[in-house]
């Protein structure tokens, strides 16, 4: 199955969303709210209820943590020769420190791989959604007028469904309790996960606007989050014991645009929203050419 193929079904579930947006005028934080707080979890729910944890779990977690600071690293060595404030290189890490593999990603990684692929990259939509709930809640509260970066990333992950999701998906694991019939309930609402929250990202897009864009900041944003990204994952994950699989997977994700819940938290706290706004929407657009060419030399070369 050609690269070109695997991109359109999911770019066209991502229209349907923008158009819906566009001539409905529909409330996306309510969908979006359902996705977060009842399909997603249920989904984590039961990919944890399945799977053996194993050592990959510490080389996931260990690659994510060291692509996501390493990409701040550069974005803070960055805003220091451009001369930015602190509020512009927050944003800047909003704009390209923060992945988007769970609207974009993990639905990638189902056609690309099939069900095979899933689980690795549903245990990575965690860890980024954990991630993004601590470090880019900081970020956003720091580049804030008024910032409480500690306070507010901890309230976030107390409320963070997914994580909740996977605690009580390992525990009914570990003490081997029977779903019975309820199992069949626990689907329905796991396998809606996917195609909602692809319907999300397109109305969230559709309602985001390029004005007054930065240049310099948006070219940077999409240099580090589409090119510079997927080259840093790769030497992270080059000498990991995992299998081949799941370093294609890893690369792959990390080629993925800017995550759109970046843009709300710039929103909420006032942390360059146009700029991030404007990453999120032109990095997705943009990927229809850089992702095809990232999954071709991962699944070649790896």
């Amino acid at each position: 199955m050609s690269i070109i193929t695997i991109l359109l079904p999911i770019f066209f579930v991502f229209g349907v969303g923008y158009l819906a947006q566009r001539f409905l005028k529909l409330e996306t934080r309510v969908l979006s709210n359902l996705a977060l707080y009842v399909l997603v979890p249920l989904l984590v729910f039961r990919t944890f209820y399945e799977q053996e944890i194993d050592s990959s779990y510490g080389y996931l977690s260990i690659y994510m943590l060291g692509l996501c600071f390493a990409l701040i690293g550069l974005v803070s060595i960055l805003s220091k020769i451009y001369g930015y404030t602190e509020s512009e290189r927050c944003g800047l890490v909003l704009s390209s420190a923060f992945m988007n593999n769970g609207n974009y990603g993990t639905p990638l990684v189902l056609f690309l791989f099939g069900t095979v692929g899933m689980e690795t990259a549903i245990v990575l939509m965690v860890l980024q959604q954990l991630l993004m709930s601590t470090l880019g809640v900081y970020y956003a509260a720091k580049g804030s007028p008024d910032h409480d970066g500690i306070k507010s990333s901890l309230r976030a992950v107390r409320k963070m469904p997914m994580v909740y999701g996977a605690i009580v998906g390992l525990i009914f694991q570990w003490f081997h309790i029977p779903l019975g019939t309820i199992r069949d309930g626990v689907d329905l609402i796991a396998d809606a996960a996917i195609p909602v929250i692809m319907v999300t990202l397109g109305m969230q897009l559709a309602n985001i606007r390029l004005r007054a864009i930065d240049w310099r900041k948006l070219s940077t944003a999409l240099s580090l989050k589409l090119m510079i990204a997927p080259l840093i994952a790769a030497g992270i994950v080059v000498f990991m014991p995992v299998d081949p699989l799941t370093k294609q997977i890893m690369i792959i994700m990390a080629a993925t645009p800017t995550a759109a819940n970046t843009t709300m938290y710039a929103i909420q706290f006032h942390t360059e929203p146009q700029n991030v706004s404007s990453a999120t929407l032109v990095s997705t657009v943009s990927s229809l050419a850089t992702v095809p060419v990232v999954i071709y030399l991962a699944t070649t070369f790896v």
